[in-house]
Formats: C-alpha cells, structure tokens, sequence
C-alpha cells in the first residue's frame, strides 16, 4: 500500500576525534617544526616511563581518575534488565516534584523541549528518556514493543528515584504512559499523575472489537515507505498531517520539519518498523482501566495522526479519574506548535 493511501487517512552530531598530542602538534596553528614532534615524542616517551615508575597507590589514583571519567560519561544512561543503555535527561533540583515526558514514534526526548525548558524555569525537576532504538539510546534489535517501553520507563524511575512524578506522553509516548502507570508507576507508588497527550490508546486498529479504527493499510503503507526511502517518508510526515502543515490556513515552519526528520533519522530503522506495529495494535483499554490516578487527557480534534474519536474519546470512558480537553483545529504536533497554549494547561492541572 502507497504512503499517499497511508498519509490521505490521516542527528546526533558525530563527535570530532580527539586530538593526541602528536596530531595536535601535527595540525596545530604554529606549523611545528620536527624537532618539535620528536621533543613531544620525547616527552610521551618520558611520561610514559613515569607513570611505569610511579608507586602502586600513585598509579591507581590516576587510573581511577580516568575510571571517575568515563563513569561521568555513562551517568546520562540507565542501563535495563536486559542490558539496553537508555538516554536521559534530567534538569532541575532534584529535590522537586519530577515532571517525566515520554515522547512519540519516531522521535527522542529533544521533542520535549518547549516543554521541559518551561518546567523547569518554574521549579520542577523535569525528566525526559529516549525510548530503545530512538535517538541516543541503544539502536538493540529487539523489545520494540509497548511492554519493553514501559518496563524501561520504569528502570529510569527507579534509577532516579523518582517518586510523586508527574508522567507526560504523547502519542506513542501516552501508550508507554499508560502501561507504565498501570503495570509499574501505581504498584509502586511513584506517580502522582499522568497526562496522554495526543495518545495512541486504547487502540488504533480496526478490528471486530474496534471497528472504527484505521485499517491495517494504513500502517502497512507507513512500514512500505519506511522500509523504501525512510528519509523521504520523515519528511513527508511532518511536511503534512502531522502538524497539520497541509491545510490550506497553515504557517509552515522549515524549522520544525527539520527538527523532526533530524530526531526520526538518529533512531534505528528496525526500531521504527517494529514501532509501528507496538503503537497500532496494542490494545491498552486494560491499562486505562486500571490507572486511578488523576490523568489529564488532551488531544485536537483535527489531529490527522491518531484521531480523536478512535483516541482520546475513547479513553475518557475507560478511565476511572479523568479529564478531558480538547483542542479546536489543533493538530497531532499541536506540542509544538501551541506550546504556550498546552504548557499552561499542564501546568494548571499539576498545581490543581
């Protein structure tokens, strides 16, 4: 199936090699001479010897120093039960309420940034992951499914202690909320709210039981054109329904189309693929059933993406606490886009 029949229904910079002493002396701005690169070959020689030298203490305290090193390199990662480094960020004092954002199919935790640089100016601790295979987490070849989303959502909570958390999703990201709260967040005690925003739940796909879902073309076009030309597709998708940038009255910003492809082309493809399917057909009515924690549920009524009637109007009747907003003309991105708007809302709810 085409991806026009699927769209019609609805980087990481690479880091410069550090400079040695020899490549620095090599390449630097004083066009060194060779008697100055065998003086530094030399002195390597010599340090080298020292260090061989040094008593056995003196030599440890400089290796551990290096150890601290690369230790401090690998904090921003918590690493899971099976054994997936997962990115994150955490900003803000960590003695505040933590607001944790969970982001959508196919981006990172850089799509939350509206929302957690304002957050954060008002006090809170505010936390954001990259999902496995998305952005600078591990591109591993398996787990791409609404459990392992959960379950590493989890591995982060407990790696920072989070408890009295507010979890924030969108769109696949409010799937991952959901199960999150339901399977591990309430047992546990840790979370004080949630908030779906544009969500996926309780399920897209058509079915016998939800025949008013989107049928399965639809996503076997989005894994058609994944698959042929996934650069072209990560361009067409923000380029049209999913900002909404395909109306007639829309200001189109290059800027956020950008963005988007930038965050999509930094994951792994086969995390993608397989996304598609965790976020179609994963049917979550059980986790809205189970969460009674007050839960937020915002979503814009011209959102071409996950729409509204088979998403938001659904889980409103399945949650036992839950508020319903809706967003006139708003679109799936409206995060984005109307992020003055939304971020005052959060706000609101997670002081109400």
């Amino acid at each position: 199936m085409h991806l026009n029949y699927a769209l019609e229904y609805l980087t990481v910079p690479r880091r410069k090699p550090e400079k040695t002493m020899v490549s620095n002396i090599v390449t630097g701005d004083l066009k060194t001479s060779r008697r100055n690169l065998l003086s530094a070959g030399v002195g390597m020689v010599g340090a080298i010897a020292a260090m061989a030298s040094l008593p056995a203490t003196a030599a440890a305290a400089v290796q551990g120093a290096e150890g601290t090193h690369e230790q401090r390199r690998d904090e921003r990662f918590v690493e899971t039960k099976d054994g997936t480094l997962i990115f994150y960020k955490d900003w803000g004092p960590k003695t505040a309420q933590p607001i944790v954002f969970h982001h959508g199919w196919p981006l990172s935790s850089d799509d939350w940034d509206a929302q957690m640089l304002f957050f954060v100016g008002k006090g809170y601790r505010v936390v954001a992951h990259d999902r496995r295979g998305h952005g600078r987490s591990a591109q591993v070849s398996d787990g791409h499914d609404m459990d392992h989303y959960a379950s590493d959502a989890a591995a982060v909570a407990e790696a920072l202690n989070l408890r009295n958390a507010v979890h924030i999703g969108h769109s696949t990201g409010g799937g991952e909320v959901a199960r999150y709260v339901a399977k591990y967040g309430q047992p546990s005690g840790r979370v004080a709210k949630a908030v779906l925003v544009s969500a996926v739940p309780p399920l897209m796909l058509k079915t016998p039981q939800n025949p008013d879902g989107l049928p399965i073309e639809v996503f076997d076009g989005f894994r058609k054109a994944l698959a042929e030309n996934r650069a072209q597709f990560y361009m067409d998708v923000p380029s049209g329904p999913f900002y909404g940038f395909n109306r007639s009255d829309a200001k189109v910003s290059q800027g956020v189309i950008l963005n988007w492809w930038r965050q999509g082309m930094n994951g792994s493809a086969k995390a993608h693929y397989d996304g598609i399917k965790a976020f179609s057909e994963t049917d979550q009515t059980a986790d809205l059933q189970a969460i009674t924690v007050p839960t937020l549920v915002m979503h814009g009524n011209d959102d071409q993406i996950v729409p509204i009637g088979d998403a938001a109007l659904k889980s409103i009747k399945l949650l036992k606490n839950g508020t319903l907003k809706v967003y006139p003309g708003y679109p799936h991105g409206m995060l984005t886009l109307h992020a003055d708007i939304l971020n005052a809302d959060l706000l609101a709810f997670i002081q109400s």
